[in-house]
């Protein structure tokens, strides 16, 4: 068992975040919310902080932190403001990590430092409209040009991909070895390539009308005879699908704590209008079906944590964790569901007003079931790691 305990650098990062999530994030949530704009003065602070950074080396203009650390960060922000949280978590574990990962040195030099520097943001071109869940369903296609890849095709759901700093897409296609675009196995050959933004052919659509998440950007992309060098290649030709499931492996602990911070905020809020909401004259808290219910909500959190510390701790001492992650996405996903409609419940009518962050929390929380895969994808990842 892998010792989860934070460090004294993690728990002052994580008490810093939470401090900024307080004063800076929080006062202006509900607006941002309201008015479904992407929330550049806060993301300019968290640049400063150099959170964009955090898992990445100093020698690429990183803060030389691990993954874990940045999970610390995601649970703080979204313990406010999970749209915050989630641009956060998109632009690094899904926007610089496959550079990161996979990437050639000069790749590495030529992208990663305005991107933990957070002054550019990356995205991650995978989902297309029939090609979610069954992500090896790809349809967009890039072939060899005279040195040139040209990729057509569209993708789906892809965060920080429309915002003014954007800068890169890596995108998932199918490359060609023959004309069926198929390779002699007879399955498809996928591969990631990264196309700069803006590129000629490339388009990020006008934004999704969302259930929630307002606050962060989130677009369909269109691609028509898009140009890019072939060096531009991620990793190793027909290894972009495998290359980004073991992205997604470890972007599953990081949607963990955005849950966990979310089912906390839940907790939190509930346990102030418990104490200051009063009926039959005294507090609502007093009633054991208000107070069991906050209890067993604060349960579910910890457990939820104790799963996403475990994950984050087995990756960052090189430990297996693709089946710790998954139950991690699984519990904590599904505890944010609940305590937010918990929650809103005990909010009674007020839980159903905007001007309640719970109701935003309801409205945030359902997507966590969904995004990074579903929990019947993760049900089955578990499934397989037993044998099944």
């Amino acid at each position: 068992m892998p010792d989860t305990r934070l460090t004294e650098e993690q728990e002052s990062l994580r008490r810093t975040v939470a401090e900024f999530a307080r004063e800076v994030v929080a006062p202006v949530a509900a607006k941002h919310d309201e008015e479904k704009t992407f929330p550049y003065e806060v993301v300019a602070g968290m640049a400063k902080m150099g959170l964009f950074g955090l898992p990445f080396p100093e020698s690429y203009g990183g803060m030389g932190g691990d993954f874990f650390t940045l999970c610390l960060a995601i649970e703080e922000l979204a313990r406010v403001d999970s749209s915050i949280a989630i641009t956060l978590e998109a632009g690094c574990s899904l926007g610089a990590m496959p550079i990161y990962r996979f990437g050639t040195e000069e790749q590495k030099r030529e992208w990663l430092p305005t991107l933990c520097s957070g002054e550019t943001l990356g995205a991650f071109g995978l989902t297309e409209p029939e090609a979610g869940s069954d992500a090896g369903g790809t349809r967009t296609t890039a072939r060899l040009d005279d040195g040139t890849w040209v990729i057509n095709g569209s993708k789906a759901f892809i965060t920080n991909s429309g915002t003014d700093i954007t800068r890169l897409v890596t995108v998932t296609a199918v490359t060609a070895t023959s004309s069926d675009d198929r390779n002699t196995a007879g399955t498809k050959e996928i591969s990631t390539i990264l196309v700069p933004v803006p590129t000629p052919g490339f388009t990020a659509e006008p934004a999704y009308s969302k259930v929630g998440w307002h606050a962060s950007d989130t677009h369909p992309l269109t691609l028509v005879d898009v140009r890019v060098p072939e060096a531009n290649l991620l990793g190793e030709r027909g290894r972009g699908y495998a290359n980004f499931l073991s992205i997604l492996d470890e972007g599953r602990i990081a949607i963990a704590a955005l849950a966990v911070g979310l089912a906390q905020a839940c907790v939190d809020e509930s346990v102030v209008y418990a104490r200051q909401r009063h009926a039959f004259g005294r507090p609502i808290g007093a009633n054991q079906a208000i107070s069991f219910k906050i209890a067993e909500m604060e349960a579910r959190t910890h457990v939820a944590r104790t799963a996403y510390y475990d994950a984050a701790a087995r990756m960052a001492t090189g430990l297996p964790f693709k089946k710790e992650a998954a139950i991690a996405k699984l519990v904590s996903s599904e505890a944010a569901v609940t305590n937010a409609r918990e929650a809103t419940q005990i909010h009674g009518g007020y839980g159903f007003m905007n001007e309640y962050p719970v109701a935003r929390h309801w409205r945030d929380s359902k997507i966590l079931e969904i995004g990074e895969g579903t929990s019947e994808v993760q049900k089955m990842l578990i499934a397989r790691h037993l044998g099944l």
